[in-house]
Parts: structure tokens; sequence; C-alpha cells
């Protein structure tokens, strides 16, 4: 067992927590309070009561690693520059979703070594399904798991070929016009392609237990929007590329946005030809 392995039964029960405090505000009676962000993102209680008992249980670790929490203080690029390692956190992803409870949300805990995502846990509060995930070249160790109503589930990417019927996820609220029209230059290669919205990280982690093959993601996310899932996805075998095709990486320039970029199954196939097809006006 490694280093990394020995933290996740204290990250599931540091989710399990922040999950119930979550749902405390979600099943209360009347409307949800909201606050809007400077960045015009909704905030709630239940965002912030997350984060308290998410940075509270990462203190409490036998590991010291700075955290970096989209509810906690957001440190300049010159003094993350310095973190090897970093826990970077989505206390509540899908704020929205939560917001108009469809249950599509999650609380997101990675840790981040130099740039990569190599430990990522996905807890989702309404289902008490629990992802998590370690790829991490410098130990060999890269495995993906699933956990539900007390069963677990090793998570491995679905194989794709143009015979399959293509799964593929987006988001409900944005790029939905330009994932259509990518998505109809490349429908003829393809037995069939099906288009299923969804909300927070849920959609990378179906890519990673089978049930969606391609998340395109053609606008704008932070890194803790997809670092916790990223790391249960390359567990299992996926990956994630930016628009320039290149691998993702967290923490290396002053903005914490992501690019655009590709949620991906099967490694065998040839995305990258297949992307640069659809991308074409």
């Amino acid at each position: 067992m490694t280093e990394l392995d020995t933290l996740i039964p204290a990250l599931k029960d540091i989710v399990k927590e922040a999950g119930e405090a979550i749902l405390k505000v979600y099943h209360s009676a009347g409307d949800i309070e909201v606050i809007t962000k400077t960045d015009d993102s909704p905030v709630t209680q239940a965002d912030h009561a997350a984060h308290e008992i998410i940075e509270q249980g990462l203190k409490s670790l036998p590991v010291n690693y700075p955290i970096l929490s989209e509810e906690g203080g957001l440190p300049d690029y010159p003094t993350r520059q310095g973190w090897h390692r970093y826990w970077l956190v989505d206390p509540l992803d899908g704020t929205k979703e939560f917001i108009n409870k469809n249950g599509e949300f999650t609380v997101n805990i990675a840790l981040i070594e130099d740039h990569q995502a190599i430990l990522g846990i996905v807890y989702v509060p309404v289902t008490e399904t629990t992802y998590f995930g370690i790829h991490h070249s410098a130990s060999s160790t890269s495995y993906a798991v699933k956990e539900s109503k007390g069963t677990q589930q090793q998570l491995k990417v679905e194989p794709v070929s143009f015979a399959t019927r293509l799964k593929v996820v987006g988001s409900r609220r944005h790029g939905a016009e330009a994932l259509d029209a990518m998505l109809a230059r490349i429908e003829s290669k393809f037995a069939s392609i099906d288009l299923v919205s969804m909300g927070s990280s849920l959609k990378i982690c179906a890519i990673a237990e089978g049930s969606a093959h391609w998340y395109p993601r053609l606008a704008l996310t932070s890194e803790w929007d997809t670092a916790a899932a990223h790391a249960v996805l390359n567990g299992a075998g996926g990956s994630i590329l930016s628009e320039s095709l290149e691998p993702l990486r967290y923490n290396h320039k002053d903005s914490l946005l992501n690019p655009f970029f590709h949620a991906l199954g099967d490694s065998s196939f040839d995305w990258v030809a297949l992307i640069r097809e659809a991308s074409q006006k």
C-alpha cells in the first residue's frame, strides 16, 4: 500500500461529512438562500459549511499540504508556484444543480503534484456514491473505484470504435450550440451518437465508469471543477486533453480557469484525429 492509498479512508470520511452538511441545507424547508459572488457564480450556506468541514479534515491528516478551495482564500501565483503538492477542493460542485434540486452535485477533493491530479475523490451526497482514484506514475499506482450502497466496483473506461453507439455527455447550460455543431461534423462516422446532459463532475465520472465515452467542454471551468474527477478518470484508463490536445494541467499559470477541454475514455482510440475533424469549421 502506498502513501496515497493510506489517505483514501480518511478522505472518504471527510467528503461524507461534508455531504451530510450539504444535505441539511438541501432538504430544508423553503428556498435556498443564494449569494452571487464577484465572478457572477452562485454560492450558498451549503458551500461554506462543506468548505469548513473539508478544510478542518484535511488539516487533521498526517500529511501537511496547502489547501486551495473555491470557498477559501486564493493565494497569488508566485505563492502557488512553490507548491510541489497541494489539495485542490470544490466543496460543492454544481451549485446551480443544488439550487435547482436535481441531485447532480458533488463534493470534490484532489491532490495535485507537479501540475498533475494524482489522487481524486468525488462524492455524490444524494445517492451516497463515492468515486475515488489514484494515478501516480512515480509509485506505479493507477486505479479507480466506485462505492455505492456497500458495494465496490473497479472502474475502467469502455472501448470505442466507429461501430460504437457513441455516448457523449455535455453541460446543460454552457457551450451547447458549439457542441451540437461539433457532433454534427462527425455523426456519420459512428453507428449513432447519443448526447446526454448532466451537471457537475459527474460527467467526467460517467466516462470513468464506462457509461459515457466523451465529454467535450466548450466553455470555461475552474481547476477545482475538474481535478478530482480527472484523477478518477486517469485511474480508469482515460484522460483529459486541452483544446490544444495536450494533457490538462494544474497550477501552471496565474489564472485558475481551465482551457476548453475533452474528457476521453478508451486511450487506444484515435481521439486526436476525431477532435480535429470535429473542430473544423
